[in-house]
């Protein structure tokens, strides 16, 4: 793919037909962290956050965020989203969380970008319910790890970090 594909023939912006495309399935599995005080870690795992259950909090709101990825991307197309998987697993070794979601669909355009939003509003989500205790927390390495489905196939990332 050599052009920039929201942009018509003289340069304006605009949303690609997928009208003519075929519904295939199609999966994408997006991650990121966020990095915090061990301190702060520690009252997420524990449980003992005065506002409650911080991972179950930001799993929703990553699902309802995937969900409205159109209302937030003015050129992504609404979709019909058969499944969200959100996974929030603490990292103690490096006092973060780390977030994977993963988004499906049978459909004519991809799920790439409401994977991403998904992991990036669970991870603000964190950050909301946090500061208050840590207003230095850093979400970071927000990326796409695999796609699949479409006319370009699968695609999966080769240069992960653990």
């Amino acid at each position: 793919m050599n052009k920039l594909t929201h942009f018509n023939e003289s340069g304006a912006a605009h949303m690609v037909d997928v009208g003519d495309k075929p519904a295939t399935q199609r999966v994408a599995v997006a991650e990121g962290y966020i990095s915090m005080r061990p301190e702060t870690l520690s009252l997420i795992m524990g449980g003992s956050h005065s506002k409650g259950d911080v991972l179950g909090i930001a799993r929703i709101a990553a699902i309802m965020a995937s969900k409205r990825t159109a209302d937030l991307i003015p050129l992504c197309h609404p979709i019909a989203i058969s499944y969200v998987g959100v996974d929030l697993e603490p990292e103690p070794n490096c006092s973060r969380v780390r977030c994977e979601a993963t988004v499906k669909t049978a459909g004519a355009t991809g799920v790439e970008m409401e994977a991403l939003t998904a992991v990036q509003v669970g991870l603000l989500t964190i950050y909301d319910m946090c500061k208050a205790v840590d207003r230095g927390m850093s979400i970071e390495s927000v990326r796409l790890l695999e796609k699949s489905g479409g006319k370009s196939g699968a695609w999966v990332r080769n240069d992960v970090e653990t």
